[in-house]
Order: structure tokens, then C-alpha cells, then sequence
């Protein structure tokens, strides 16, 4: 499969869902200023309904939104993939297996040097990859669509009941405290079968 495969296919006429594009430009990990004067007020949270990073105090104003947990590896953004591909397509991602748990990037790594030209690499940015994977990240998925003229339709944020993570199961799986570090299901309030358009 050549990078115009991997990346095209999907609805034409409909573009990357907002909250896709702002979860990718938002920044996680710093301080909450609603909660500046709490402890443990990282944002690494976001809510597809309101398209922004919040931090776990916020939790109670989300009540029953989507809501999507970031973590932190090598002081790089990634999401745990059994969560992010209820919502889009990540297939040609290479995920990477941290703490036991499958994680994709959200956005594209610096490096040192360009491995163009190398067996296989990200479609985007070059990055060596394992076979058979194109992309790196999501990031790179999306830029290398849009590149050959290609849009993703992805699930609307209306339509996210049915892999709904809630404030409330986000607060309580911090206070279980997961040794692996990823607590958050999608999945865990499943109220029909996933509805989930192609990204490639």
C-alpha cells in the first residue's frame, strides 16, 4: 500500500470534525487557572463537547460529556488507542505499547534526521515504522489525507453517547489509581454498537 492508499478514502465532501482538529492543537499538562490553588490540577482531559483541555477538578462541570484522558510519554501527548479508535478510523497508525497498554501520538515527533528513502516510513514526516503501518500519528493520518486532497468524516460529537466516558467514571478511576496509568473506557458506558467512520 503506497501513502495516497493509506491515507485517502472516507467521505470527500466532509471535513475532520472540529473537536479532532482542537484536540491536536490543544496543549495538556499544565495548570488549570479555575484551579490554580489545587493540587493535581494538570489539564490532561478533553471534552469533545466543549473542544478543551480541563483538569480532573473540572470533571463536575462535564458531567455526561465525552470526555477523552491524555497521557504523557517522553514528554509527548498520546492517547490510549482502544479509546481513540471508538471515536475515528486509526488504522495505518502505528501504535506503541507503554505500561502494558496500546497508545497512538497525537502529533508528530521531532527527529533528528530525515529516514526518507528507508523500507517503510511515515507517509508525513519520514519517521522509520514498523510494517505495515504508514503514519506515525494521528497527525500525520490527517495531514498526509489533506495532502492528497482526501477528508475524513469522522463520528460527530452528538453522536459519542455510545463510547461516552463521563466525568464521574473518569474521577473514579483516579482514585483507584491504575498502576498502567490509562484509566479511561470509552467504552465503559457503551450504549449501542460504535459508530465509527473510516479514516482511510
Amino acid at each position: 500500500m503506497n501513502c495516497s492508499e493509506a491515507a485517502s478514502g472516507g467521505d470527500m465532501s466532509v471535513k475532520p470534525a472540529a473537536w479532532l482538529e482542537r484536540l491536536m492543537a490543544e496543549t495538556f499538562f499544565g495548570g488549570c487557572g479555575v484551579h490554580q490553588n489545587h493540587k493535581k490540577n494538570e489539564k490532561n482531559v478533553f471534552c469533545l463537547h466543549c473542544c478543551l483541555s480541563i483538569c480532573p477538578h473540572c470533571l463536575p462541570s462535564h458531567r455526561s460529556h465525552s470526555l477523552l484522558q491524555v497521557r504523557r510519554y517522553v514528554y509527548h501527548d498520546v492517547v490510549r488507542l482502544g479509546d481513540l479508535e471508538n471515536l475515528v478510523d486509526c488504522s495505518n497508525i502505528q501504535p506503541y505499547t507503554i505500561n502494558g497498554a496500546k497508545v497512538i501520538f497525537l502529533n508528530q515527533r521531532p527527529q533528528s534526521r530525515s529516514c526518507k528513502g528507508t523500507a517503510n516510513s511515515c507517509c508525513t514526516c519520514d519517521r522509520i515504522l514498523q510494517e505495515p503501518f504508514r503514519f506515525c500519528s494521528l497527525s500525520c493520518k490527517l495531514e498526509g489525507q489533506i495532502r492528497v486532497d482526501c477528508y475524513t468524516q469522522f463520528v460527530p460529537t452528538s453522536s459519542c453517547s455510545n463510547t461516552e466516558a463521563t466525568s464521574s467514571s473518569i474521577a473514579n478511576n483516579n482514585n483507584n489509581n491504575k498502576t498502567n496509568g490509562f484509566f479511561l473506557s470509552l467504552g465503559s458506558r457503551r450504549k449501542g454498537a460504535p459508530h465509527r467512520a473510516p479514516l482511510s
